[in-house]
């Protein structure tokens, strides 16, 4: 027998008995099974199913009273899992977890347990087990399989679904590739030492070709927390029930964004800090290899969009304390040359780190992976700082990444900018390709794959989307209320400053703009026809291809090859 069919398998086995955890349901209906007198009933049978299991029931959803395979189609099966979430709301219990099979005609007609596709998933903060990439636990029936609908087995658990109004700060990462940024992450979120070779860079990396050549290719995600005593780590990141713990647990908890160092991919580093709402940064620096160009680089977009950033030197194991008093040099020399003020965690201490870190200040600590030196400042740091990553006003959260989930559907995943959003809430997403937008609603809401019953600003959530489909969510979307009035914008002013260029900037450049977590290709017409190396100015931007959400105040980063600019959203034009 298939591992991946061993859950289905077992509680059908298990069956329909009286005093038993195990519950068999064909379909569930709103206008049916929430109607007054059944609503209640049925809750107090959930309630029994749940008390029989030792605060644990096993739902089993599209089989027959019997056990037989009916299958439902896959709206039929969402309807019966939002009917499922309300039944067991009242009965003071969540669903925990939810996995899908697909059924294909021969398999309903015989009744035998078909073969299970991956595990469906309400969303997490990116589409891999650990928050970063792969198929986004996309239910996929195989090539060629002839599918009728749909069996899942959702596991209800007692207690209510987690409120999370804990403190939760974001840290985004950055860095040169090899200078530990993930191994570092690794080694914070487990409070396991690396093994010299980047073994704790495997819980964030788990692409294969990430772990064979060591370097990270997209963004990555990881979480750990805080309670009365002390760090809460994971004890296997790759586990999602481990994530959902660490949220279950903690009064406090810190995401890290971890981004890439490599410099082709560049892009996707400006993404994760300029594309997340972020409450402060941490930048690596190696010790063998002191500050590079695209430490520079790193630093300079972490500085533009105001990021309080902290300094971690890393691999302190494997140079001289002569070594690393040079690289201690170096960084504060750097730190200088952006008009920062360097601040020596070791002479100085925590209290005045967490004091001072702002706009002008840059704490730096010396790290160590292997010996976890550093490590116990750096838990300090992460439990003390505030955030600062909070906004007041209607929901916001411009969409990352997208996923499509067997019996959920739609999955937008991102930050939420400001406000906060509860499940069942109707939104608007958009603009569309024409500048318009489209009604949906947030079926439910996932952080780090615990289910929540609201989120506020500065979570990093996935929200499964009711009303439309995954194919027409894209990346730089943004969901915001029904009631709001958004306006498409392809057009705006701009104050901006030319950081590197080998020449001019001319009417007509075409860098590639990076707001929030929109990036697209945008014409720039500078006020007066040209800007200098160094020049700051007014400018008008222009997306080349589609319209998007954009307002006054927004900053933004322009690259085109070695060119790089910042600038802040001065005005904006409506899409014609």
């Amino acid at each position: 027998m298939s591992p991946d069919r061993a859950a289905l398998e077992r509680a059908i086995e298990r069956g329909e008995r009286e005093g038993g955890s195990v519950e068999f349901k064909e379909r569930l209906q709103r206008d049916v099974h929430l109607s007054d007198g059944r609503r209640e009933s049925l809750a107090a049978q959930l309630r029994h199913r749940v008390l029989s299991g030792d605060g644990e029931a096993t739902y089993v959803v599209g089989v027959t009273d019997e056990g037989g395979l009916a299958g439902i189609p896959p709206e039929q099966f969402s309807e019966s899992m939002d009917v499922l979430s309300l039944l067991a709301e009242e009965a003071g219990a969540h669903i925990e977890d939810v996995q899908t099979w697909g059924v294909d005609p021969a398999d309903a007609t015989e009744g035998t347990a078909p073969n299970r596709s991956p595990p469906g998933d309400a969303g997490g903060n990116g589409p891999r087990g650990d928050g970063g990439r792969g198929d986004g636990g996309r239910g996929d029936t195989a090539a060629g399989e002839a599918t009728t609908g749909l069996v899942g087995v959702a596991t209800i658990r007692e207690g209510g679904i987690l409120d999370v109004d804990d403190s939760h700060i974001v840290v985004g990462t950055a860095g040169h590739v090899d200078h530990g940024k993930s191994t570092l992450v690794g080694s914070l979120v487990t409070g396991q030492a690396d093994d010299g070779e980047g073994g704790t860079r495997g819980y964030l990396d788990v692409q294969p070709h990430e772990v064979e050549r060591g370097l990270s290719a997209d963004l990555s995600y990881a979480v750990y927390g805080f309670d009365d005593e002390g760090p809460v780590r994971m004890d296997n990141p790759h586990r999602k029930s481990d994530r959902a713990r660490i949220v279950e647990e903690s009064d406090r908890l810190v995401s890290f964004v971890d981004t890439v160092g490599h410099e082709p991919w560049l892009r996707t580093t400006i993404r994760g800090l300029v594309g997340q709402k972020l409450d402060y940064g941490l930048l690596t620096v190696a010790a063998d290899d002191g500050p590079t160009k695209t430490t520079r680089e790193h630093l300079g977009v972490l500085l533009a969009t105001d990021l309080p950033t902290i300094v971690a030197i890393t691999k302190a194991d494997v140079v001289s304390e002569d070594r690393l008093l040079e690289v201690e040099r170096e960084i504060e020399r750097m730190l200088r040359e952006a008009d920062r003020s360097p601040l020596r965690i070791d002479r100085h201490g925590v209290d005045a780190a967490v004091e001072e870190i702002g706009e002008t200040v840059v704490p730096i600590v010396t790290t160590s992976a292997v010996e976890m030196e550093g490590v116990d400042v750096l838990d300090e740091l992460f439990e003390r700082l505030p955030k600062t990553a909070g906004a007041d006003g209607e929901f916001r959260m411009y969409v990352d990444r997208t996923y499509n989930v067997t019996g959920v559907g739609a999955v937008a995943s991102g930050t939420i900018m400001s406000g906060e959003i509860e499940a069942g809430d109707e939104l608007l997403l958009g603009p569309m390709a024409d500048g318009q937008f489209r009604e949906v609603e947030a079926r439910s809401i996932e952080m780090h794959y615990h289910r929540v019953d609201h989120a506020e600003a500065g979570r990093i959530v996935g929200i499964a989307l009711k009303g439309v489909p995954e194919a027409e969510v894209e990346r730089g979307m943004v969901l915001v209320p029904r009631d709001s009035e958004p306006t498409a914008v392809r057009e705006f002013e701009a104050e901006v400053m030319v950081l590197n260029h080998p020449t001019r900037i001319d009417d007509g450049y075409e860098p590639v703009v990076h707001l929030e977590t929109i990036s697209e290709a945008a014409a720039f017409y500078p006020e007066g026809g040209t800007l200098l190396p160094g020049d700051k100015g007014n400018a008008t931007v222009r997306f080349k291809f589609r319209p998007y959400l954009v307002e006054e105040g927004q900053r933004f980063v322009f690259r085109e090859g070695q060119s790089k600019g910042v600038g802040t959203v001065t005005d904006v034009h409506p899409a014609e």
